[in-house]
């Protein structure tokens, strides 16, 4: 579910499960933790790019299959990777991203979006709230307001928008994507490991207590949601191919 590929000092790691949009089930979260651990531990490898194979980035969290074995690592242990990877991590976002596969943005270094890929964080609109520390990164890159409309909204973000917002670095050309964004990790492999790790320490150091804590925090008030009434009237609109109505909740 992740394919790796290796270029002189930076490595590329493929979301490969395009037949379900690259979502997230235990199975892929458990493969780009091990993938990340190990390429924190390498030291021939100095800056990680993660991209999605097919026409989208990833479709979020896998409903579907997400209970069908029990994870190593699971979502805590991958974002916990995350906020220890001690090297740049870019993502080159080649199309649809939902969900975590929008959030993941506030987790990374660099964003680099396809002209045609958009986000989106639908938590709203499935009676939900926001995950992955977003409550905290989006802010941070985005400013309240344009954090609060992302999050709040439910509404698709495309490309321009996210730059515009602060939500991606650069928009590319569709296909030029891959070549622009390992153009980038070059220059940034070029460093010495050592100024690249102290600098990426130094960057995260002071975030990664709150991160932790707003994700905690948003984990207990997505329990709170769950299966509430505007959440189990998400998934009945869904069901039904209609609307959800949400006037009385």
């Amino acid at each position: 579910m992740i394919s790796v590929t290796d270029n002189d000092a930076v490595r590329s790691l493929l979301l490969d499960r395009p037949e379900a949009l690259n979502a997230f089930n235990n199975a892929m979260f458990d493969g780009l933790t091990d993938a990340l651990l190990t390429a924190a531990d390498d030291d021939s490898v100095k800056v990680v790019i993660i991209s999605g194979a097919g026409r989208a980035f990833s479709a979020g969290l896998d409903l579907a299959s997400n209970g069908d074995d029990k994870p190593k690592h699971g979502f805590p242990g991958l974002f916990e990777a995350f906020l220890e990877f001690p090297k740049p991590i870019l993502l080159a976002i080649n199309g649809l991203g939902v969900g975590f596969g929008c959030t993941v943005c506030g987790l990374v270094d660099l964003v680099f979006m396809a002209e045609s890929a958009r986000l989106r964080c639908p938590f709203s609109a499935l009676g939900l709230t926001a995950e992955a520390a977003s409550t905290v990164t989006f802010p941070a890159l985005l400013g309240h307001q344009a954090a609060t409309w992302a999050l709040m909204s439910s509404e698709w973000l495309d490309a321009d928008t996210c730059q515009r917002m602060g939500l991606a670095f650069r928009v590319v050309a569709d296909d030029e994507l891959l070549q622009v964004t390992q153009r980038h990790a070059e220059i940034l492999a070029a460093q010495p490991l050592a100024s690249l790790m102290t600098t990426k320490e130094l960057l995260m150091a002071p975030r990664r207590d709150a991160l932790r804590e707003a994700d905690e925090i948003e984990g207990a008030a997505m329990a709170s949601l769950s299966g509430g009434a505007a959440n189990l009237e998400a998934i009945a609109a869904f069901k039904q191919k209609r609307p959800a109505d949400f006037t009385e909740l």
